[in-house]
């Protein structure tokens, strides 16, 4: 059973001190002061809490993004619990997006998670993502993500695309109207990728969740150089990064 949610802990925002909290004190250099407070005002919408979903929605809560919509319709399996940082034995059959609800309350009470146990669809797709400064792609159906994209660039959003495949992984931003996945993806009514046949594996979904998390946080605050235009691509098995174009 699910926890019931208590209401938050109230920050006061006027304070001082506020933006310096010891919960966001170790970010202070790395990110100024003026950009964590941008950061908590940001809302950022995460399209699947799975495997990488799951990492994604927690690095944002810990870093001090306040409002996270999070959306999949899923239930746990035993075949997540080898990478699915919510999924745990006693939660076999429950919803993930409630599960991340109480886990993000219990990391951050401070943030605003809304959830959606519902599907991504052409139907619903542009209700659920308008009014989001950023989506992370979290998906893991090759035909939603581009049907996703597509709403994003008509919302005028950035979006953050991660895949992964055993030791393999990538990272991008697709900004509106970019034709990045275009190119990655010759054919986009495919439902599934190579993963059926690599697999799936906890590092290098967190590693993929990681990489789309500082991205989004240079977005955010307008720090360091995007991936835009370019894909990174990961070999975690030979530890090798590629930069690669996109033309």
């Amino acid at each position: 059973m699910y926890k019931e949610i208590k209401p938050k802990i109230d920050l006061n925002k006027n304070d001082e001190v506020y933006d310096i909290h010891p919960r966001y004190s170790r970010n202070i250099q790395a990110i100024s002061k003026k950009q964590l407070n941008d950061l908590h005002s940001k809302k950022v919408c995460v399209i699947g809490s799975g495997g990488i979903g799951g990492y994604v929605v927690e690095i944002l809560s810990r870093i001090g993004i306040h409002n996270i919509t999070v959306v999949d319709n899923d239930v746990f399996d035993y075949n997540n619990l080898n990478r699915q940082l919510f999924s745990k034995e006693s939660l076999i059959g429950k919803s993930k997006v409630e599960a991340a609800k109480q886990r993000i309350f219990e990391v951050n009470s401070n943030v605003n998670l809304q959830i959606h146990d519902k599907m991504l669809t052409e139907e619903n797709a542009e209700e659920i993502v308008k009014n989001h400064d950023l989506v992370v792609d979290a998906l893991d159906n090759i035909k939603t993500r581009f049907m996703l994209s597509k709403t994003c660039s008509k919302l005028n959003i950035p979006m953050i695309h991660g895949a992964i495949a055993g030791w393999h992984g990538q990272v991008c931003i697709v900004f509106p109207n970019d034709d990045t996945l275009e190119k990655l993806y010759k054919n986009i009514d495919t439902e599934k990728g190579v993963e059926l046949e690599l697999g799936n594996l906890p590092f290098t979904a967190s590693t993929i969740a990681s990489l789309q998390c500082a991205e989004a946080v240079k977005i955010l605050t307008g720090k360091g150089n995007l991936l835009r235009g370019e894909v990174l691509q990961v070999d975690i098995l030979h530890n090798e990064y590629y930069k690669i174009k996109v033309k």
